[in-house]
């Protein structure tokens, strides 16, 4: 018997644009992009998704849009909105993938044409899905409205819901065809949102820039202040961050490390038991200050370099404790450590800190030493790092 061997490489590329009122008619970058991509002797329609915390906020967009479509050439854009509700609970309810799906069949997106989401990352992450497995895949476009999505899962690849109680369960690697961060989305932002998506700028910066977590540390009371210029910075920095490792490594995680998600599976967990009232960002700064705990328990850390990180995950206002970590001895929180191993699709693979912007990769965890974290940080025994050992 012969085996024919099959083997091809296919290319991605997409750009993350930074830009202020995207859809002003003197502002062409969305116009000249959408003119340029693809073949033009096809004509494409344009249809939008739209987080209702976004249209509640900025309520003549729709206006704003059609005003501005109608100086884009060979391009329609679809004249009814779909409105997702805003937060993690778009990703838990089915209906709503099954109106997306239902909208592109509708009004004949083809694969030549796009579906545009403006929402944060949980919205990007829902319509990304159903765009995805529509027509094997339609053209998408990310319009990312908060700090997070700008920073971080608006310029990836992953798109997802979530399915039988598990954060993610059913999802894609399919990643944009272009992201465009609109700063002027970030103005209308309650404190919460703001705050939250500092803590995956933290995350990344712990794990691969020192000098970043540095700026971030001296600029840590302009960020809680709401300097929009310094806010800017860290945000186009940490997105760098983010795309610099997509393309380096493994962008579609066929393995088993995911070091991104330093500080995550107790997040994803958390999430969850508090029945999502926390934010990703809030629940991801508890799960930074859980790892870095346990970073120092486990000998990996200092105690200055401990003590650098939980001081400014607070000064930036951050809770670093939730009851639900605790609940039952945290039997809940480490039976996460095996969700995430499955979700992981291998050996369990755990990021922590040797250092300041220095990852390292664990295969195991020790439930004794997550449970003295966990009493640690109820404690609040930070202030003195030592008192822990």
């Amino acid at each position: 018997m012969e085996t024919i061997q099959q083997r091809f490489t296919v290319t991605f590329s997409y750009p993350v644009f930074f830009t202020q009122q995207l859809f002003d008619p003197e502002n062409p970058q969305l116009r000249d992009f959408l003119s340029q991509y693809g073949e033009s002797d096809f004509h494409k329609k344009i249809f939008f998704c739209i987080d209702s915390g976004v249209l509640e906020a900025h309520p003549t967009l729709p206006d704003q849009i059609a005003h501005y479509f109608r100086s884009v050439k060979g391009i329609t854009c679809v004249p009814e909105w779909l409105v997702i509700p805003g937060g993690e609970a778009s990703k838990n309810d089915p209906d709503l993938f099954e109106q997306i799906v239902d909208a592109v069949d509708r009004f004949g997106i083809d694969r030549h044409s796009f579906v545009a989401a403006i929402g944060g990352g949980a919205v990007l992450d829902l319509v990304g899905y159903a765009a995805a497995v529509s027509h094997r895949g339609v053209k998408h476009i990310r319009i990312p409205t908060t700090v997070l999505s700008q920073n971080d899962s608006g310029v990836g690849v992953k798109n997802g819901i979530n399915y039988k109680g598990k954060k993610n369960f059913l999802g894609t690697f399919a990643p944009p065809i272009a992201v465009f961060n609109d700063s002027d989305f970030l103005r209308t932002l309650d404190d919460r949102d703001w705050r939250s998506g500092i803590s995956e700028a933290i995350k990344v910066a712990l794990i691969k820039d020192k000098a970043f977590f540095e700026w971030i540390e001296a600029n840590a009371f302009p960020l809680s202040q709401r300097d929009t210029e310094v806010m800017q910075y860290l945000i186009h920095r940490c997105a760098e961050l983010h795309i610099q490792h997509i393309s380096s490594g493994d962008p579609f995680e066929s393995g088993s490390a995911r070091p991104l998600d330093f500080g995550h599976w107790s997040a994803h967990k958390l999430e969850y038991l508090t029945n999502f009232e926390i934010r990703h960002g809030e629940a991801v700064a508890i799960g930074i200050a859980l790892d870095t705990y346990y970073s120092l328990l486990a000998g990996r850390l200092n105690q200055a370099d401990t003590q650098r990180v939980l001081s400014v995950l607070t000064q930036l206002g951050f809770e670093l404790y939730h009851p639900a970590l605790a609940e039952n001895d945290s039997f809940h929180l480490i039976n996460g450590l095996r969700e995430f191993q499955e979700h992981l699709g291998g050996r369990l693979t755990i990021t922590l800190l040797d250092a300041l912007g220095k990852g390292v990769e664990v295969h195991e965890m020790d439930n004794e030493l997550i449970q003295k974290s966990v009493a640690a940080l109820q404690g609040n025994t930070f202030e003195n790092v030592s008192e822990v050992l």
